[in-house]
């Protein structure tokens, strides 16, 4: 990116404001389960995202953007009381005290993100779509919502939802469409009968493209007639332990170990499938906007909860400290904001900070959320010297933008890779003598993160589990969201249920 061009191209946009004192709408499209490598115009040349591109193109991109880890399984339970508090989680309630949080009460003195912008700034929050985060916290962030799913997951042909209004949700019914379309559809219906002056918040988050992989039909067999390449990082099975719930949790479950190429291949197709399929809706909601008068005052976010492995080091799901699994797209367009693009490291819940800033109120006391704004002006190459990524007690990491150290505590490993040259995290440089002071140096600082985090869990045991996985291959054969032909596709129609939180 060229800092110059990018300032020229915020003076330019900037002059869009019909009133540069009036505050922006803003529209935040949050997919779940995103890869960030799965734009076309972010460089993946074997997937269809036109809206997508098109709004990278119109706006700004940033190509390092991270889930903070994780304190479940259910990674995005997590991350979205992260973007919600603009808290890490290791700073929401009881995590403070080195105890596991409930995100969905445990708050404490967190400012939820959409009341704090109706409160302070006079916004109008409206939600669409998956709430995860229980409902005390909704009632905390907003008064007014249409098709709302409560909960994490579920087949995208066939769930229900709830209204809500005045802190209350409907009796649940059946939606009309497939996920995306049905939270399009009321997305496009809220701007098109958007009648006031007051800045609104509308908060759509979809489903897609989480599991189950069950795109329509012309969706998948678009990618099975034209098949993207497996990710270079493929594997049949992950070569050391990384603990229990990764190797037999549900989401490696999804398929047989060792991983092979056509399954992993099919299932890639699918996940594709509903990406494009997103991205049309995504497109629906665009075209909308563009054709409203709120165009001229509405800034869009997108980004997505943290990404998934689907076969990357042999695994399928986002509950590793991996590029793969814990980085999503972030493109922010709109007036005011440059054409450009960063490398700089981010956080999804530093959107929190984002937009206190577009609102113009002051970021509360005891958040760690950083505006990207200054990024987007050029005003800054970075916003954090590093990152840190811890997943529950079992995995850490740290990056400098640069070098990625990874630490598995239970069983005393460590992997160092350069990020630049090998971002796929295939080459582990942690035992080669010249990258000793650099090990040395991610050590150090990650120490300095744990110490402000308030993060106890040991780095080293004194009786290490065996590095040597297992892999018993007990596969969830049917767990309440998959359609049949999922079944019988991937588990042969078996009918042990499932009923596993999410």
């Amino acid at each position: 990116m060229k800092q110059a061009a990018s300032i020229i191209a915020l003076i330019v946009s900037v002059s869009l404001y019909a009133d540069a004192d009036k505050l922006p709408n803003i529209v935040f499209l949050f997919a779940d389960d995103q890869r960030a490598d799965t734009i076309g115009a972010h460089g993946n040349a074997h997937i269809d995202t036109p809206n997508l591109d098109r709004l990278a193109g119109e706006g700004f991109s940033f190509h390092r953007n991270y889930c903070a880890g994780s304190f479940s399984g259910a990674v995005c339970v997590a991350s979205r009381a992260m973007l919600m508090s603009g808290r890490h989680w290791m700073k929401i309630g009881s995590a403070k005290e080195g105890k596991k949080p409930n995100p969905a009460s445990d708050w404490n003195a967190a400012e939820v993100l959409p009341g704090l912008l109706a409160r302070e700034a006079g916004y109008d929050p409206f939600i669409i779509g998956k709430w995860h985060n229980g409902l005390n916290t909704l009632k905390m962030g907003f008064l007014e919502g249409r098709s709302v799913y409560m909960g994490g997951m579920n087949d995208h042909s066939d769930f229900q939802v709830q209204d809500y209004s005045e802190g209350k949700l409907s009796h649940r019914r059946k939606a009309e469409a497939f996920s995306s379309t049905q939270f399009a559809n009321e997305a496009v219906r809220f701007i098109e009968q958007r009648n006031s002056d007051k800045p609104f918040f509308l908060y759509v988050s979809f489903l897609a493209p989480h599991d189950p992989r069950n795109p329509p039909e012309p969706y998948r067999e678009r990618y099975y007639n034209k098949r993207p390449p497996l990710p270079e990082n493929f594997l049949a099975e992950h070569p050391f332990k990384i603990l229990a719930h990764t190797i037999h949790g549900r989401d490696e479950s999804l398929a047989p170990w060792p991983r092979t190429e056509e399954v992993v291949s099919d299932q890639l197709c699918e996940y594709y499938g509903l990406v494009t399929q997103l991205d049309e809706q995504v497109g629906r909601i665009l075209d909308a906007l563009k054709n409203s008068p709120l165009a001229d005052n509405t800034i869009v976010i997108y980004t997505a909860d943290h990404g998934l492995a689907m076969g990357s080091h042999g695994l399928l799901g986002k509950q590793s400290i991996y590029e793969h699994s814990m980085t999503s797209p972030l493109i922010v367009s709109g007036p005011g904001i440059a054409k450009g693009e960063s490398s700089a490291q981010t956080y999804i819940h530093d959107l929190y900070a984002t937009m206190c800033d577009l609102a113009k109120i002051e970021t509360p006391a005891g958040v760690d959320a950083i505006s990207i704004l200054p990024l987007i002006r050029g005003e800054k190459e970075k916003i954090h010297d590093s990152i840190f990524l811890p997943y529950q007690d079992n995995q850490r990491a740290i990056s400098d933008g640069e070098w990625k150290l990874h630490i598995y505590p239970k069983v005393n490993h460590r992997l160092l890779f350069n990020i630049n040259k090998d971002p796929g995290e295939m080459s582990n440089l942690a035992d080669d003598p010249e990258h000793q002071e650099k090990l040395q140096e991610l050590e150090a600082l990650m120490e300095d993160w744990r110490k402000t985090l308030n993060d106890t869990t040991p780095l080293r045991v004194d009786k290490p589990a065996s590095l040597k996985p297992t892999y018993e291959n007990k596969r969830r054969t049917l767990d309440i969201w998959q359609p049949k032909w999922i079944r019988d596709k991937y588990f042969g129609g078996r009918e042990k249920s499932d009923h596993g939180k999410r």
